[in-house]
């Protein structure tokens, strides 16, 4: 079992990655990969570039360490308006935030009072658009950020399960998000199903939502299983839901 996706104090986790390590070993998993919030200005969840260095040192001494029991990565998650820093084993491509003319960044996970009010504001109150906004930048996202994985695809809907902004049966979400993947398809970059947003309360599904899932799996797409945790205890979360999408694609070595 392996798990790709997962942040430590060195951005946005709670844990050490020894400790995020030490805790993937527990659950069996045989490859663990760190992937931390690569640098955005004005991001508090971000990595400082200050501590960029430190990072690839401890992943470096974790890999030596746990050399023989586990194997280890060094990832970064890339959003869509980091830089493109250099020295990790693999990286993760996503899009948090939506750049407006006048300068502020959308953040589409944030919160849903600061989503909400935003929408109002850049959007007024057209969650179509909004939706289709994102999903413009989805389309580019792996040109954009060179990334090895396509990360939490359908992000835009993180509190919308709640807080019933918009259906996603829609048409006009249907058709954004239908010619982002077909874009992204075409790079033959995987897509992972993402638990992050069931271990954190706001979804009762993974990312992307069952009917994405079913259209990447229909054109051929690769689909690999990340639980984006932020504690330890949400390493490779409810993994065993999910492992039937994935028995016949790529393993996570073939990705990295």
């Amino acid at each position: 079992m392996t798990d790709l996706h997962m942040h430590s104090r060195f951005s946005d986790g709670r844990d050490s990655p020894e400790a995020m390590v030490e805790e993937g070993i527990r659950k069996g998993l045989t490859l663990i990969g760190i992937s931390d919030h690569s640098y955005v200005e004005s991001d508090e969840s971000s990595m400082p570039r200050e501590s960029l260095n430190a990072y690839l040192q401890e992943m470096k001494r974790l890999k030596e360490k746990y050399a023989g029991v586990i194997e280890i990565r060094c990832g970064l998650e890339r959003d869509y308006y980091s830089d493109l820093d250099t020295g990790f084993d693999y990286v993760i491509g996503s899009v948090h935030w939506i750049s407006m003319k006048d300068g502020h960044r959308l953040a589409v996970d944030w919160t849903p009072e600061r989503l909400e009010e935003d929408c109002r504001k850049y959007f007024e109150g057209d969650w179509y658009a909004l939706a289709e906004a994102y999903y413009h930048l989805e389309e580019d996202v792996v040109r954009k950020t060179a990334c090895d994985i396509i990360g939490h695809f359908d992000l835009v809907t993180k509190f919308n399960e709640q807080a019933g902004w918009f259906d996603p049966q829609h048409p006009r979400y249907r058709a954004a998000w239908q010619k982002a993947a077909q874009i992204l398809l075409r790079t033959g970059k995987p897509f992972e199903i993402n638990t992050g947003a069931i271990s954190r309360g706001y979804r009762t599904d993974a990312y992307p939502s069952r009917e994405i899932r079913s259209f990447l799996w229909e054109h051929g797409a690769r689909l690999i299983l990340s639980s984006d945790a932020h504690q330890k205890e949400n390493i490779a979360f409810e993994f065993e839901r999910f492992q039937s999408e994935i028995c016949c694609c790529d393993s996570a070595t073939n990705v990295i």
